[in-house]
């Protein structure tokens, strides 16, 4: 086995897994036993892996349980490093693992049955990301058993700082069925996503065909030139040599031949231009820059036909990668910046999502090659439009989730999906709006509105507890230990993260003025913050109103009349519904209900030493004009089914892809060891589909409940 990685993460993966080998566990078994690759995690070590970030694992899903009081969610966990866990769990599974489901003793929680296999499609993943990982291995193995018991439950410690629901205000249900369990991504490919356009069509892969252009260049295109000479090519078009031209010499000298090459050294490297030059004899092509650095980032616009739209638009299906990520390694393979594409909504990274993008000038044809280079990628549905694409313009999402081994009765599932179906669940925003390590997003929000940029500092700087990288565990060690901004930032291999941004800033500026080091982390990354306080006090006040009024529109409760919110007077209140209210984010450019609840927003702003009057910053940037949501949210186009299987490691329906290849779907038996609820809805943008899941499931999710749980039960 190979030496231990460096980071506590790793070492607990490896007590983790020692503590559920057979001989350690005391419990009664189930009649019958579930066969479990080495590569799959069981009981808490698939908690633990869920928890360091669902849209990075692989090889587990995030088990729903239900508990015995309050529940709470949670979506997203924190970043993991996929191939080095990988390793960790091939080293430490042993064939000796027993597989077999237990049944929890009384009083204990249920624990669903272990994950299923990843399919080979699943097991192929994020192979450029694992490249840009660093490893780290460390000098000394795990030995007693003893010491890997106290390392795991050392992270049950940790994650006594982790986020609950509770902690962020996600505390009340709408309905009163009973929960049940179920097991959530437990592989990616059971979470769907679906973009719904600003037509009201929800988007498909269903068309690989490339729109027919005569003056598209030929397929040879894509051959002509050999691996070096594009490398030469690229080199010359990023600026990495000091060549100021590259020579290729045409070897079949015809006309036919050079038009070729012209074409493909236009193509594929945008920003470059081409001539035929004749040298002792013979031709060659000789690429260079027309037009300086800027040609990179403008495309060449005297080489687009008039008579064709200047976007592309395409429809991306993609596997296990966020929005940015996909678009990033697009552009890395077509060789042009990321800015130039577009798209109206961003998908998070642990599912199958489909999307409409837009690309400035970029051939359909091009874009089409890239299916023959990419897995877990597929680009289609291609037509030329004048405009680009405008984040926001989507009027939301379909979703399509199976939560796999339900324990619910079909009668618990029919009362649970028909309260969905017809009440909706509490728009709540969800866990990972909150990020997961000790310090939440909302409190460096908090922070900045507060003015307090000593403080904004420490909280992304100092140490934490909880699931980092082993880099960040140093960086900010050396933090805490000089605040030398330099010497920290060292320790940091990768500097593109919001910590190492700021370390730059603090370098360039200095310690007096954090504001303009701080400006330095993108203005998205930085707004968020403050948009997670805002959802922080929703959250809260949701919960209250819930409480207080319950599930009937009060006088004083706001709606919405257009884009202006309006107070229900006594004599509408038999008007509206609940589906009606909503409640304001706090900023300087909203109304707040007219009862009990906005003292609530007076009161908890103030103990957050924040004036509800006045929520203008004095820079521009952070004043928080405010916002309204409705408390309540009905997905549309709701159903339902409950299939039974007997092997985890089958789809249980078919995705885009799989339709495309004439792939028959999949055929249910009557009866079987397993039952997967298999659900789709729609819901508007900015709602998250896990709030959803929880009102059907009734269950108690956040990393921090979740570990507890486990490590109790293995007690």
């Amino acid at each position: 086995m190979p030496g231990r990685p460096r980071s506590w993460l790793f070492r607990v993966a490896f007590a983790a897994a020692a503590l559920l080998r057979p001989e350690q566990r005391a419990r009664p078994l189930a009649a019958r036993p579930v066969p479990r690759p080495r590569s799959q995690a069981p009981g808490s070590l698939k908690c633990f892996l869920g928890a360091l970030k669902m849209e990075l694992t692989e090889v587990t899903g995030v088990s729903l349980k239900r508990g015995s009081h309050a529940v709470e969610d949670n979506d997203s966990v924190a970043p993991a490093e996929e191939a080095k866990r990988q390793k960790v769990l091939d080293g430490c599974l042993t064939t000796g693992q027993d597989g077999l489901e237990h049944v929890s003793p009384p009083g204990s929680v249920h624990v669903p049955g272990p994950p299923a296999a990843v399919s080979a499609r699943e097991g192929r993943k994020n192979s450029d990301v694992q490249l840009e990982e660093e490893e780290e291995e460390e000098e000394d193995g795990l030995s007693e058993e003893g010491e890997e018991e106290e390392e795991a439950e050392s992270f049950a410690d940790m994650m006594k700082h982790g986020l609950t629901e509770l902690d962020v205000g996600i505390t009340k249900f709408v309905s009163s069925h009973q929960g049940f369990s179920g097991i959530l991504k437990e592989r990616y490919s059971d979470f769907v996503v679906h973009e719904i356009g600003k037509d009201g069509q929800i988007s498909h892969l269903d068309d690989l065909s490339v729109p027919v252009d005569e003056e598209d260049p030929s397929e040879d295109v894509f051959t002509v030139l050999t691996a070096e000479e594009k490398q030469r090519l690229e080199e010359l078009q990023l600026f990495k040599n000091k060549e100021t031209s590259v020579a290729i010499e045409v070897i079949e000298d015809t006309k036919e031949k050079r038009t070729v090459i012209h074409q493909a050294i236009k193509s594929l490297f945008p920003g470059l231009e081409t001539k035929t030059e004749d040298r002792e004899g013979k031709k060659y092509i000789v690429a260079y820059h027309a037009a300086g650095k800027k040609a990179l980032a403008n495309p060449r616009k005297h080489s687009w036909p008039k008579s064709r739209g200047s976007y592309c638009h395409f429809v991306l299906y993609k596997e296990n990668k966020d929005t940015m990520d996909a678009i990033n390694v697009l552009s890395k393979y077509l060789r042009v910046k990321p800015n130039i594409f577009s798209y109206m909504g961003t998908k998070d990274k642990r599912a199958i999502t489909v999307q409409e993008i837009a690309v400035l000038k970029i051939t359909a044809q091009r874009l089409a090659h890239l299916n023959k280079c990419l897995m877990n990628f597929k680009l289609g549905n291609f037509s030329y439009q004048k405009n680009p694409l405008k984040l926001g313009e989507l009027q939301g999402n379909h979703f399509t989730v199976v939560l796999r081994n339900i324990t619910g009765t079909d009668d618990q599932v029919q009362q649970a999906m028909n309260s969905l179906k017809e009440i909706g669940f509490i728009n709540y925003y969800g866990m990972q709006r909150f990020g997961t390590t000790a310090v939440p997003t909302y409190q460096v929000g908090r922070a900045i509105l507060q003015n307090s940029w000593t403080e904004v500092m420490d909280l992304i700087l100092k140490p934490r507890s909880g699931a980092e990288k082993g880099y960040l565990v140093k960086c900010r060690e050396e933090w805490a230990k000089t605040k030398d901004p330099v010497a920290a930032l060292r320790k940091l291999p990768v500097k593109r993260c919001v910590e190492g941004q700021l370390l730059r800033g603090l370098s360039k500026y200095g310690m007096k003025n954090i504001v303009s080091a701080f400006g330095i982390i993108p203005r998205n990354n930085r707004l968020m913050y403050i948009h997670s306080y805002q959802s922080y006090v929703w959250n809260n006040m949701v919960s209250k109103r819930i409480e207080e009024y319950g599930l009937k529109p009060v006088p004083g409760d706001l709606v919405l009349k257009g884009a202006t919110a309006t107070y229900i007077d006594e004599e509408d209140v038999n008007n509206y519904s609940i589906h009606d209210v909503v409640m304001p984010l706090p900023g300087f450019d909203v109304i707040y209900p007219k009862h009990k609840i906005s003292e609530a927003y007076r009161e908890m702003l103030t103990a957050d030493n924040l004036d509800i009057d006045n929520m203008r910053h004095k820079i521009r940037d952070y004043s928080l004009s405010g916002a309204y949501r409705k408390i309540i949210i009905r997905p549309q186009n709701v159903s339902w089914e409950v299939v039974a299987y007997d092997d985890p490691k089958i789809p249980l329906f078919n995705t885009d892809v799989d339709n495309l290849e004439g792939k028959p779907p999949p055929v249910f038996a009557s009866e079987g060891r397993y039952r997967a609820l298999k659900m789709d809805f729609s819901l508007p943008p900015s709602t998250y589909a896990t709030m959803a899941v929880r009102e059907v499931l009734k269950v108690d999710t956040s990393i921090k409940k979740q570990t507890q749980l486990n490590t109790a039960w293995l007690r």
